[in-house]
Formats: structure tokens, C-alpha cells, sequence
């Protein structure tokens, strides 16, 4: 059984939806936001959360008639309900509200909460057999098997908003299981995909926030320019379809117009194609299995012109290979590459590594990993957490050699 349904079963169904946003202050929860905003009465907010934004989570608890609101910043609880005032609007703060945000009963949630953070409130909405929009890497990347496994137990409803992930599954409509070849996952190559390896070890972080294409917060904008990004999508479709490395293919596509493709055992290619907007696929996971009006542009493939792919480059990219060798290596090891992938970033940003050694951060972390036998299945949470926060210390300890090696 597999929480990710393969098939959109058309409904008539137009009651008002409850919806839950994990995250509702981020880009993902932005754009989540705007898109209830324009289908008021298609939709009901029963809770929403933030990290630490408090004024821009209580206007939007304001605006939205949010039953419930939480902060996972647990000394901002008294911030919180101050902004709150006058309202009957519920309030809590820390970890663990942010997890009763998650529990409450909205039919739809949206799972946008980053890190390893959103892995236990994303974990208490599938528990209870809701319909959740996934945009938390983490879910899957660090623990994709129990997290897919639990969800389906629970009746859980796995919708993908990553735009990659939400064409593979519009596409993946169109066969069956049985008659895929292999499903295709674009990557738009990134502010360096024309720069030769000597110059993408020496970029700067000015260098690497320029996307040629989306608007994105800094961490995904680096993962993108380092590919790393399309790393951990290959990870995520893994575990969302229930796919092989080998049956999952990355193509370099600039104009990151067709975000997915999926090929049939009789040759037929599948894709789904739109402008680069978040908008769309989240807007596909809040009307599923119906569709609603989008916020996005147009797509005029006329003004375009034309679409070009190239195949990705390994040796440019080494990031990408890494995600890929992780995934073969299974247990665990799929959590070390995030988290010593997040310690590399923020390492890059501090200026303390150059871009270059990211990956070589990254590929240091997974073979010491590997060398101290740590390779066991993991079953919960508590396992993915641990695992999660040893490999950053792994990659802590190991980043003063790798800033050596790439000064």
C-alpha cells in the first residue's frame, strides 16, 4: 500500500475544506496563503505555524480566522499572544505546539515546516490520516521508509508539492505501476551551469544566490547552484513512489518549463509543464483530486521559443552522484547526506569553506559514516533525529580539514 495515490479519482465533492499550514510565514506558506486567499469560501484555516515570525503569523491568524496559531520559538510565547489580543484565537509555542498544530482536525495540511523539525508534526498529521501537501524534504530524505509506511497505515494521503515531484505524480497518472520505465526529474542547472568545475570550487555567495529562474530562500537557492538540491529530490522520489535509484533519471533543463517526465513500457513520455511558479503544484495539491484556478502565469510556449536539455554533470556536480550513492547505501545514510550536506551550507555562508567543499564536506561525512559501521535501518523518528543530529557533529569535526582542502 502506498500513501502517494497513483491516480486522481475525479471528485464532486465541494464542501469547505479545513487546512492547517506548517510553516505558513515561509516562500511555501506564502504562496499557500495567497492561493486561500483567492478561494475564501473553498477553504477554512483551522491552525498555522512559524518559526519566529510573530507579527507576520498573527496578521495572517487575523486575516484567516486561524482557530489556533503556535510559534516554535517557545520564548515568543508571551509575543505571540500579545499580537493576538482582543481575538479568541488559540495560542501555544515550542516544539511541541507546533505538533499540536499538526493533530488538529483539519482535513488538509500543509507541510512546509524545513529541517529535521518538520519531521514530527508532518509524522502527527499522517498519524491521523490527513491529506498532507509534503514541501519538508526531510520527511523523506531522512526518514522516507517508516515515514511512507506509517503514513499509509494511518490512511494517510501523501500529496507532493515540490514542483518535481507534483509532475512526476500528475504524470504518473497517466499508466500503471507496472508499464513505468523510468520517471525523469529536471533541474535547471543552477547560476553555474555553463562554469567550468575550477570556477563553480571558487564561487561566491553572492555567485551562488543568483538563480536564473526561481525565487527561493537562501539555503534551497545554494543547494540548487551546488545541484545538491536535485540530489535530494532524487532521494524524496525514492521514497514517495516507491521507485529505484535506477529507475529515476535527472535531466538539465534551463527554462525549468517541463518540471517532470515519467516513460511507459510502450515509449510513451509523460510530462507536466508550467511557468516556474510554486503556485501550481501547490494549487494542484489544495483542489486535489479536483483542480482550482491558479495564481500562475500563463504558460505561452510561443514567447518561449524553445526548450533545451543536457544531460547533468557528475563530475561539475559531485553533489549530485553523492545523493545517488546514499540511496544505494540505504539505512541511514540518505539523513547523514542532508545533514552534513546543511552543515556544509551554513558553513559556505559563514564564509567559513569555499563552494567547492560542500560536496567534498558532504562525501567526507558519508564515508566516515560508512567506516564506523553506523549503517542500521531506522524505525521512528527518535532514530532519524539521532542520526540526523550525530552526522552533524560527524561533518562539524571533519569541516576544518575540508576548509583546508578547499582554501
Amino acid at each position: 500500500m502506498n500513501a502517494v495515490p497513483l491516480r486522481n479519482n475525479k471528485s464532486a465533492a465541494s464542501a469547505v475544506r479545513t487546512v492547517t499550514v506548517l510553516g505558513a510565514t515561509g516562500s511555501i506558506g506564502d504562496s499557500t496563503m495567497d492561493l486561500l486567499r483567492a478561494s475564501p469560501e473553498r477553504y477554512q484555516v483551522e491552525a498555522l505555524t512559524a518559526n519566529s515570525n510573530v507579527e507576520g503569523l498573527a496578521k495572517l491568524a487575523r486575516e484567516f480566522g486561524a482557530r489556533f496559531v503556535a510559534v516554535a520559538d517557545a520564548s515568543k510565547l508571551g509575543e505571540l499572544r500579545d499580537a493576538l489580543a482582543g481575538t479568541d484565537i488559540a495560542s501555544g509555542a515550542g516544539d511541541s505546539a507546533i505538533v499540536e498544530a499538526a493533530e488538529r482536525s483539519a482535513d488538509w495540511v500543509m507541510a512546509a515546516v524545513s529541517g529535521a523539525a518538520g519531521l514530527k508534526p508532518a509524522l502527527a498529521a499522517a498519524d491521523r490520516g490527513a491529506t498532507i501537501a509534503l514541501a519538508n524534504k526531510e520527511c523523506l530524505v531522512c526518514a522516507g521508509d517508516f515515514f511512507m509506511d506509517r503514513a499509509a497505515k494511518a490512511g494517510a494521503c501523501i500529496l507532493p508539492a515540490d514542483s518535481e515531484h507534483n509532475a512526476l505524480f500528475q504524470a504518473l497518472a497517466s499508466g500503471n505501476r507496472e508499464e513505468l520505465v523510468r520517471v525523469i526529474i529536471t533541474a535547471s542547472g543552477g547560476p553555474f551551469r555553463t562554469w567550468t568545475a575550477a570556477d563553480i570550487a571558487q564561487a561566491t555567495l553572492a555567485q551562488a544566490l543568483k538563480h536564473p529562474n526561481w525565487s527561493m530562500g537562501q539555503k534551497i537557492t545554494i543547494d540548487s547552484a551546488s545541484m545538491m538540491n536535485k540530489g535530494l529530490e532524487v532521494i524524496e522520489a525514492s521514497y514517495l513512489f516507491a521507485l529505484s535509484p535506477d529507475e529515476i533519471d535527472v535531466l538539465v533543463h534551463p527554462q525549468s518549463i517541463v518540471h517532470g517526465m515519467v516513460e511507459f513500457s510502450d515509449r510513451s513520455v509523460m510530462a507536466q509543464l508550467g511557468t516556474p511558479d510554486m503556485r501550481t503544484p501547490i494549487a494542484h495539491c489544495l483542489g486535489w483530486p479536483d483542480r482550482i484556478a491558479g495564481r500562475a502565469a500563463t504558460l505561452d510556449l510561443a514567447k518561449i521559443g524553445s526548450l533545451t536539455f543536457e544531460a547533468p554533470d557528475y563530475d561539475r556536480f559531485p553533489g549530485l552522484k553523492l545523493a545517488y550513492d546514499a540511496l544505494r547505501t540505504g539505512n541511514g545514510a540518505t539523513t547523514v547526506y542532508n545533514a552534513a550536506n546543511e552543515v556544509a551550507v551554513a558553513a559556505f555562508v559563514a564564509q567559513k569553506i569555499r563552494f567547492g567543499g560542500i560536496a567534498q564536506l558532504v562525501e567526507a561525512t558519508l564515508n566516515a559514516w560508512v567506516r564506523a559501521g553506523n549503517l542500521a535501518p531506522l524505525s521512528s523518528a527518535d532514530d532519524a533525529i539521532s542520526v540526523d543530529h550525530a552526522a552533524r557533529n560527524s561533518a562539524a569535526a571533519l569541516l576544518p580539514q575540508i576548509a583546508l582542502k578547499a582554501s
